[in-house]
């Protein structure tokens, strides 16, 4: 016997969906249910809006705007020279090692090694900057910074659509 092809919804459980506003005879005519007049009556009422706080100026709106965001600007990740002694001995460290190890993570434009801890290990070191002291310890455990090129510069999606200036003449 195929019980699955019998299967039904219980008595009551499927309902027709609501229709508002389409007359007297529905229960629901005239004013679809929303009673009359007010906010919560009208189309569009504020008050279903997730930052609405009961007609109060909103606190988005209430504390002043600081600062600006440069959206052209370099995303740079920073590494410690102390946390490259994960690494074995003579190993050469670009982006992906650091990855690998987790020692960054995300998406940045610019990697720059700082000089805070001590490094035990001869390494190779591939990144885009190199503070002083960074430098200065890589070697003076007998390894190598190496700078890699800066990254290409950010190009603005308006300045790459826009057409070169037509000559005159």
């Amino acid at each position: 016997m195929d019980i699955l092809s019998k299967l039904q919804a219980p008595e009551g459980a499927v309902t027709g969906s609501r229709r508002v506003g389409r007359g007297p005879g529905s229960g629901l005519g005239k004013t679809a249910g929303r009673g009359q007049k007010g906010q919560k009556a009208r189309s569009k009422g504020n008050i279903n809006k997730r930052h609405f706080q009961g007609g109060q100026t909103p606190l988005y709106r209430r504390l002043p705007k600081r600062g600006f965001d440069n959206p052209l600007a370099d995303v740079v990740a920073n590494v410690n020279v102390g946390a490259l002694d994960v690494f074995a001995d003579g190993s050469e460290i670009r982006t992906e090692d650091l990855r690998g190890k987790r020692l960054v993570r995300g998406r940045f434009d610019v990697l720059k090694i700082l000089g805070e801890g001590e490094l035990t290990k001869k390494l190779t070191v591939h990144a885009h900057k190199f503070s002083a002291a960074a430098r200065e310890k890589i070697e003076k455990a007998g390894g190598k910074a190496v700078q890699l090129a800066p990254p290409a510069p950010h190009v603005k999606a308006d300045a790459a659509k826009a057409k070169p200036a037509k000559k005159k003449g």
